[in-house]
């Protein structure tokens, strides 16, 4: 069975406030899928805000790589050698049906295909908002992110997952892959 891990307190409830406090006057962009050139708001209805535009953010990134070598040291021992990528926190808000339909986050690009693993911290409180789901497939079954703030979920990115319709509110959300070598 393909694993998907859990931190349940990966971030503090202040760690997530202290980042979204940082983010909220960050010019936000429309989601957009890997190799694409446009939008495709019937897939992904999102915005982003990426990490590596904002100072004073080193630190989530220090947290980020502690989790991931966690994770992979106790679950997956997978073959990382790098972060390629900027983390990003999308916002998922009601006002636009913000979701993400069923995918998965190695694609075409040469980055994306070198994804190995993705790591989501729910940064949004559950009573913040409605709907608004990670829900994840490694197999036959499903399984619902834990929606606890602070939450990290840590599967591999060659997993079909989503984000359901956030219905009320707004929910946030970090994320970050670690690459390596393609899966063989």
């Amino acid at each position: 069975m393909i694993p998907v891990h859990t931190l349940p307190d990966a971030f503090s409830a202040a760690d997530c406030a202290r980042l979204l406090g940082q983010i909220a006057e960050a010019p936000a962009r429309d989601a957009r899928l890997v190799g694409r050139v446009g939008a495709d708001h019937n897939i992904r209805r999102a915005d982003l805000v990426w990490l590596d535009d904002l100072p004073g953010t080193d630190w989530v990134m220090d947290r980020l790589i502690d989790i991931a070598r966690v994770a992979n040291r106790e679950v997956f021992d997978y073959d990382i050698t790098e972060f390629a990528e900027s983390p990003q926190v999308a916002r998922y808000d009601s006002a636009r049906e913000g979701h993400f339909d069923w995918h998965s986050d190695i694609g075409d690009g040469r980055l994306a295909e070198r994804r190995k693993l993705t790591i989501v911290v729910q940064l949004s409180a559950p009573e913040d908002y409605e709907g608004g789901v990670l829900e994840v497939m490694p197999g036959t079954h499903l399984v619902a992110a834990n929606t606890a703030q602070g939450a990290a979920t840590v599967f591999p990115a060659f997993v079909l997952h989503r984000v359901t319709p956030v219905t009320s509110g707004t929910r946030h959300s970090l994320t970050v892959w670690c690459h390596g070598p393609k899966f063989r």
